[in-house]
């Protein structure tokens, strides 16, 4: 009997599930390679409230995190060949077909908050561009997401200097932070957000870059023990939608959908302070020391950053240098 009544219960399952799937007229599936409970996530919830709420239920989200679905580095593909609706992705993921988005990670360059606003605002003359040029990969931007600054994770010290990095094997998550570790006499190694954890237990690198909201996120004080506040980059994800399914919806849902867009994108900015200041006491309750470099160590890390530089101006074309002299006017 109980098979039977197992093979029952599947079928009320399948019944139920594809009475909630034909209940709305659009369904967006969403792949994030964080876990649910991470502020990305978060963010898709509330994205997610507003959107099934403003419609009536007539457009449904479905949020696929922890990279059940894709990695990050599949996420651009998956989109714009249109195999998933959205996808939340790195910005640099995108360096490839538009190397000009790594301006957010010319080291040093967006060094205050006033700074990575004036950047990051819709239709602003770093972002603006970078937006259209994405268009080209198939995919649409919906919002952005902020991340915050660029951390470095080891064990047993912090890295001060350039001269701690010599050497080692430091995991990045993009080519430009790559060659800011070349620069500094490292070895990158690009690693998958959702592989990061495991590349630290298995000492498959000797260093860490990430943002503290992940290190929170991912739990990683189980594997690394100190992080060191440089702050060399700002890290965005952007939320994308394929363009031909974007231009196939009805106005009515495109208006709702980019309302809530709108709305997810502000609460995100504006608590990435709070998220990075809860993400650092975190790590310190769970046993990592919290390592502010110096003016002077600073200074070192930016003397020898000039190679990412002019690496950026070289691949980054008229599209780069139009938005890095925004940045250096903003």
């Amino acid at each position: 009997m109980k098979p039977i009544a197992w093979a029952l219960g599947a079928l009320m399952a399948i019944g139920l599930s594809a009475g909630t799937a034909t209940a709305a007229d659009t369904t967006l599936r969403i792949t994030l390679q964080l876990p649910l409970t991470s502020h990305l996530g978060q963010n898709l919830l509330l994205f997610k409230e507003e959107v099934e709420t403003n419609s009536n239920g007539d457009i449904a989200v479905e949020i696929y995190d922890s990279a059940t679905l894709y990695k990050d580095k599949e996420v651009p593909a998956a989109v714009g060949s249109g195999s998933i609706e959205m996808g939340v992705v790195s910005l640099t993921r995108y360096v490839g077909d538009v190397p000009a988005v790594d301006i957010f990670y010319q080291p040093f360059l967006f060094d205050t908050e006033d700074k990575v606003r004036d950047a990051v605002a819709p239709g602003s003359p770093v972002r603006g561009p970078l937006d259209e040029a994405i268009m080209d990969t198939g995919s649409t931007v919906l919002w952005w997401q902020a991340y915050g600054g660029a951390i470095m994770l080891s064990k047993d010290g912090p890295i001060k200097t350039p001269e701690d990095m010599k050497g080692k094997k430091v995991r990045v998550f993009g080519k430009t932070v790559g060659d800011f570790v070349t620069a500094a006499g490292g070895a990158p190694t690009l690693i998958s957000g959702s592989e990061q954890y495991l590349a630290y237990q298995r000492g498959t690198v000797d260093i860490g870059m990430t943002g503290v909201s992940g290190v929170k996120a991912r739990k990683l004080w189980e594997v690394m023990d100190t992080i060191t506040v440089t702050n060399h980059a700002d890290i965005e994800f952007i939320v994308v939608v394929n363009t031909d399914f974007w231009n196939s919806l009805p106005e009515e849902h495109r208006a709702i959908i980019e309302d809530a867009a709108i709305k997810a994108e502000a609460n995100v900015r504006d608590r990435v302070s709070e998220i990075e200041a809860d993400a650092y006491a975190a790590a310190e309750e769970n046993g990592m020391t919290v390592y502010l470099p110096t003016e002077e160590e600073i200074s070192s890390w930016k003397a020898v950053s000039q190679p990412v530089y002019d690496a950026y101006k070289e691949k980054a074309g008229k599209l780069g240098e139009t938005v890095l002299d925004a940045a250096n006017n903003l």
